[in-house]
């Protein structure tokens, strides 16, 4: 079976079929770093960076590019607000939004390019286009001449007055046609600024992609992502410019695109005061749950997000990390891609079903946790890691994920002092001394197993969503 996504160019399901298999290229709008990254900020890395564990199994050498925009009029205005110079918001922003992602279990993209270290290439772009008679100056700056590409508006799908609505540009004098977009725009001594042959100035920001794809990537990328708000205009004037470019040529083969997510059915808006910081959220529960709440939807579908749903997600994870800590006895090697199951494997190669992926890791878990045969525990135990670690879960030691959720660190010693207090009046027949730590334990919310192995402790929230479990079987 092979890999099938969505194209939203075509609007359907299609087999994914690189230009070459020996370098699959991929493509992904990164963040303008002037501020904390939002949960809707969050959502295409944490889908892209499956989707990047999702080809590598196939094919070994994906190169994978996600930008960083560090040239743009929101980051002047926050660098200006702060009253600090625009290097130390850039800065500052790109480790904070490095710092999130790597908290939520995304690993670094192949290439990281930066637009201020691809200004050369984005003048030559402009070059090319106005020679092509695809753009051309005015009055200090160079726009991209829209008719001249007649396929424009096929990816957004919108007819010619709701392209110019709906870009909300500036219909200035100087443009030839209302939908015309900028390429280059003069700067005033404040703001950053380049030589170029039309003058100091800055590149537009839908120009900075396309210049990155054909440094590092070439002039067609195999896969171009991004959120759903960039299908247009950012990804319609991204196309027109490789295209027109590159005498015609494809400018992705693929395009995906994630869908939004809301806050209590509302869209996320400083306006209304409901935008939720990924920092904030990692201070209420793990990194992982996130993850897993953001994978527990299809990637095209919306999010709702609740008071409930990090709080859903982090009861989930007990529950796996519940059953990887009662197979803790079952010895196995490291779990690898040939202990993932066909059908956990089918599902995230159809356009990333996460909802069917995650269904199959949980069937494997229930039937882990029901099992009493050594060796069909070893299986299901490394298919468990396997899936896991596939989505970007599961990988922690149990104990330490409930001491996190849980506990203190600094409770941990105090509780097994007390826990072999008990083992050793339990071994002298001072029952009425082993009885007595035990209900000290249980006041603190520890829940204690005896068995021929010797004595565990477990924390109470974690035994209850084990026996949650059990009501579901």
């Amino acid at each position: 079976m092979s890999i099938r996504i969505y194209n939203t160019l075509t609007r359907s399901k299609e087999e994914f079929v690189p230009g070459d298999p020996e370098r699959v290229t991929m493509y992904v709008c990164g963040p303008t770093v002037y501020s904390f990254p939002h949960i809707g900020n969050a959502r295409p890395p944490v889908v892209f960076d499956l989707l990047y564990r999702v080809l590598k199994r196939r094919y070994p050498n994906v190169i994978y590019a996600r930008n960083i925009t560090d040239l743009d009029d929101k980051i002047n205005a926050a660098a200006r607000e702060a009253g600090t110079p625009i290097e130390v918001i850039t800065t500052r922003f790109t480790q904070v939004f490095h710092e999130d992602m790597a908290a939520l279990g995304v690993a670094s993209p192949t290439i990281e390019p930066r637009a201020t270290e691809h200004i050369e290439q984005m003048i030559a772009m402009i070059e090319v286009l106005i020679e092509r008679g695809h753009a051309y100056e005015a009055e200090g700056h160079v726009l991209f001449h829209v008719p001249s590409y007649p396929e424009y508006g096929r990816l957004s799908r919108q007819d010619r007055d709701k392209i110019i609505e709906g870009a909300r540009v500036e219909v200035a004098p100087y443009k030839r046609d209302p939908a015309d977009f900028v390429l280059w725009k003069p700067s005033t001594q404040d703001l950053p600024g380049w030589d170029s042959p039309w003058g100091r100035g800055r590149p537009g920001w839908h120009l900075e992609c396309t210049c990155m794809i054909e440094e590092h990537l070439g002039n067609t990328v195999d896969i171009h992502g991004g959120g759903s708000d960039l299908v247009f205009p950012h990804h319609e004037n991204e196309i027109a410019q490789g295209t027109c470019a590159h005498d015609g040529q494809v400018f992705s083969r693929y395009w995906m695109h994630v869908g939004f997510i809301n806050v209590d059915k509302e869209k996320m808006s400083k306006s209304i005061g409901n935008v939720l910081l990924v920092r904030d959220l990692l201070g209420e529960a793990p990194g992982e749950a996130i993850r897993l709440a953001l994978l527990s939807a299809h990637y095209r579908s919306p999010v709702d997000w609740t008071s409930d749903t990090l709080d859903q997600a982090a009861r989930t994870l007990d529950r796996l990390y519940g059953t990887l800590r009662d197979l803790g006895d079952v010895a196995v090697g490291d779990a690898d891609d040939a202990d993932l199951p066909a059908e956990f494997v089918a599902a995230l190669e159809d356009d990333l079903d996460t909802r069917g992926a995650l269904a199959k890791l949980f069937d494997l878990r229930r039937s882990a946790q029901r099992s009493s045969d050594v060796q069909e525990r070893a299986v299901l135990k490394r298919q468990l890691l396997a899936s896991a670690a596939m989505l970007g879960i599961g990988q922690r030691d149990p104990d330490d994920w409930f001491l996190e959720r849980f506990g203190q660190a600094d409770d941990v010693e105090e509780i097994e002092r007390l826990v072999a207090e008990r083992d050793e009046a339990r071994h002298a027949r001072d029952f009425a001394k082993a009885d007595r730590i035990r209900d000290a334990l249980a006041e603190r919310g520890i829940v204690l197993e005896d068995s021929a192995d010797g004595t565990r402790w477990r924390v109470a929230a974690d035994a209850a969503a084990l026996e949650e479990d059990d009501q579901e079987r």
